[in-house]
């Protein structure tokens, strides 16, 4: 078999979308595709046509004509099993089988054609494996947008607290100006009444008023152009610096009048950086990350889980100091140590410390610090994964309907859980009929996310219940689930820093990070 062209041309001869799988010109192929509609007669049931040199093969669609055309040596039986593959493709992709939605699905057309034939030979493939092939989903690209998105909502949340720092600053500063702009008046109001109840009775008591409000005029001047000039000036001109002095004056007999000054800082790099300093000098990192697979009729099929011990610390000069630790004492989790770092002394005592104590530990605020133990645990029943699903997909006419189960260990409380599903193409979202927690299908990866905020003693299990047209059961797997735990299965707990320098003194305050992910979690 050797299809030279597929294509879909309309009754009056116009061709809508044309795909050559053997080297012509292209006046060959418009020539064989207009003299396609003088050779159709009208009320024949033939489905092929032959020329001395081609043979059309067709199939009307509606107002359309898809048209294969093949040499005379090639088997008709197998042109009709292409046309009709490709008969199918057609509606998935086409919204109207008219000429102005083949024009709009032109692209999409010509490469699930491509899948189809390749080189003039049919491949043998299913409609499925066509749209699944022509999708090109990448995970790659999707842990790229998931971790794109994380880092854009991170910076939301930022820029979010930054501006209302910003704005708190302001609201304080301007409290601070009112402030002192009103103990000026009703310190200038006070002298008025004293001057006005001695003025008469002495003297010394107007005179004295008198020198006082000279004294006080000046201040109240400058506290009136101070303000005037934070509201007119622009934030960046060098004129600013002509008025420092007269700041630093009014905010000097503020103080001394027992007012609390709130002084406008510029905010310059030191300062963004001094916002929100670090107040632990060293912070550890306990992580574990899982890797399991679980069969969809129960079990587990692979259980692999990687955890890391790490340490951060500020300054150089807190470097000098040994970790001690406690275990959960599980017997199936082996622990490994750095190499830098004395075994013996960790077997013994449970203390992480080099085998050098002249050197210290590195410093650095980048990444999560200098890892000092790793542990692993690679067997493990069915009662201590974390999670576990259960699906039944059942066919009822036509209909699936799918009920998906979870339920939680009491050991762990999970946060942030999101169960995938894959689910076959669909034109219009699936009707999920009961839900504990949120849904969302996503239509361009065909999956439905099952998300809960929080398990915990309240819900350790929970279902949901959708429908979907008449599938194999196989295309809901495998099940993709992520999920975060404040809990790990090692146990691991820092319970103190020792300092080798300074005469043993005060245990050092420090900081303790644990959590547990699903890095790879899956039903299959």
């Amino acid at each position: 078999m050797v299809v030279l062209a597929a294509s879909i041309v309309g009754k009056s001869g116009k061709v809508l979308v044309s795909r050559q799988y053997v080297d012509m010109s292209r006046i060959r192929i418009e020539g064989l595709l207009a003299a396609f509609p003088k050779l159709v007669g009208m009320g024949k049931q033939h489905t092929y046509i032959e020329t001395e040199n081609v043979r059309y093969v067709y199939q009307p669609i509606e107002v359309l004509f898809l048209l294969l055309v093949t040499t005379k040596q090639s088997n008709i039986l197998e042109d009709l099993d292409t046309l009709r593959m490709l008969s199918k493709l057609v509606p998935e992709y086409s919204m109207s089988l008219d000429e102005e939605g083949i024009n709009r699905a032109a692209f999409e057309l010509i490469f699930a054609f491509d899948e189809v034939i390749s080189l003039g030979h049919k491949e043998s493939v299913t409609v499925a494996q066509v749209k699944q092939y022509c999708e090109m989903e990448s995970h790659e690209e999707k842990l790229h947008k998931l971790v794109m998105q994380s880092k854009i909502n991170d910076t939301k949340d930022v820029m979010k607290r930054k501006a209302n720092e910003i704005d708190k600053s302001k609201i304080e500063k301007t409290r601070g100006d009112k402030g002192g702009l009103s103990s000026m008046s009703s310190l200038s109001s006070g002298f008025n009444d004293m001057s006005i109840s001695h003025g008469r009775g002495s003297s010394f008591g107007s005179g004295s008023m008198l020198g006082m409000m000279s004294d006080v005029e000046p201040i109240s001047t400058k506290a009136k152009d101070r303000s005037r000039s934070s509201v007119t000036a622009p934030p960046k001109s060098s004129g600013m610096k002509l008025g420092k002095s007269g700041k630093n004056q009014l905010m000097e007999s503020l103080k001394a009048e027992g007012e609390h000054i709130i002084e406008d800082v510029k905010p310059t790099s030191q300062t963004r950086a001094a916002v929100a300093p670090p107040t632990d000098p060293f912070t550890l990192t306990v992580e574990e990350k899982l890797n399991v697979a679980l069969r969809r009729d129960g079990g587990i099929s692979s259980f692999d889980m990687q955890g890391t011990l790490s340490l951060q610390i500020l300054n150089q000069d807190d470097g000098f100091v040994q970790v001690q630790i406690e275990t959960g004492g599980n017997p199936e989790i082996l622990f490994k140590t750095h190499p830098n770092i004395n075994r013996e002394l960790f077997n013994s005592e449970s203390i992480l410390g080099l085998k050098r104590p002249d050197q210290p530990f590195p410093t650095g605020q980048g990444g999560d610090g200098v890892g000092l133990l790793r542990w692993r645990m690679q067997r493990a029943d069915e009662s201590m994964v974390p999670l576990t699903i259960n699906c039944w997909p059942s066919v009822s006419g036509n209909e699936t309907y799918v009920s998906i189960e979870y339920e939680a260990s009491s050991m762990f409380d999970l946060t942030n859980v999101i169960i995938s599903v894959p689910l076959p193409a669909l034109r219009d979202a699936p009707m999920v009929k009961q839900c504990d927690g949120d849904w969302r299908y996503d239509s361009r990866s065909s999956v439905l996310e099952w998300s809960i905020l929080l398990i915990d003693n309240s819900n350790r299990s929970g279902s949901m219940e959708f429908v979907v047209p008449p599938v194999d059961s196989s295309v809901f797997f495998p099940i993709s689930v992520q999920f975060a735990a404040t809990s790990t299965y090692s146990g691991l707990k820092v319970t103190g820093m020792i300092p080798l320098r300074g005469g043993g003194g005060a245990t050092p305050r420090f900081v303790q990070r644990t959590q547990l992910i699903a890095q790879d979690y899956q039903v299959v």
